[in-house]
């Protein structure tokens, strides 16, 4: 199998993927994907003059589907934009090309790496990811404006897979981030809620950028 253009396995892109995957692909990893986004556009402007790209799918992925209407709603409480998603079955070829993969929970992050490419230094739980992230100096990464985003945010990746081993989680549950199938917009926009804040300092970190005040 020939591994796609600018794949993460070979890091030699001027691009930077960010893969989000959930289970279906229509309630979590579509938030996260969209949250991403619009975090990264508050700061970057455009991130892909960046060279970042976020992408979502699911290891049980509802190929083509819609994401769920309460997600919808959990992204315009946001401000963030639901427009145009299509949802896709986690393939081979999205791993290869991912830069760094963020799963909703420790089975999603399971799945990835048993997929093989190599994708076990570059897969995390989002909540693992951002424990990791909050433990780097931000000073030991490339400075972006100096070395471009894509840079900071591969050195990003080495640094919280080197830290991992050494900063546990205080419990397993504390990786996870439920499943708001079905739920009440309640249930959902708590979710949101929780992926917003473990969003927050993972966008800080790659892009060197703070929160717009």
């Amino acid at each position: 199998m020939t591994a796609p253009e600018g794949r993460g396995i070979a890091g030699q892109s001027d691009t930077f993927r960010i893969l989000h995957v959930s289970t279906g692909n229509v309630c979590r990893s579509p938030i996260t994907e969209r949250l991403t986004r619009h975090a990264l556009v508050d700061r970057l402007g455009d991130p892909l003059q960046g060279g970042l790209i976020v992408e979502s799918a699911g290891t049980w992925g509802h190929e083509g589907a819609p994401m769920e209407a309460n997600a919808e709603v959990v992204l315009a409480d946001f401000g963030a934009d639901a427009t145009g998603f299509v949802g896709r079955e986690l393939l081979d070829e999205h791993v290869i090309r991912a830069d760094l993969v963020l799963t909703a929970t420790r089975d999603h992050r399971a799945q990835v790496i048993s997929m093989g490419h190599s994708a076990g230094l570059r897969t995390f739980t989002l909540k693992e990811f951002t424990r990791l992230v909050r433990a780097i100096d931000p000073q030991t990464l490339p400075d972006a404006s100096d070395e471009g985003v894509v840079e900071r945010a591969r050195a990003l990746v080495r640094a919280a897979a080197a830290l991992r081993g050494w900063l546990l989680a205080p419990t397993a549950e504390a990786d996870e981030v439920y499943d708001p199938y079905g739920a009440p917009i309640t249930f959902f926009r708590s979710i949101g809620d929780e992926i917003n804040q473990a969003l927050d300092p993972v966008v800080t970190a790659l892009t060197g950028v703070s929160t717009p005040r």
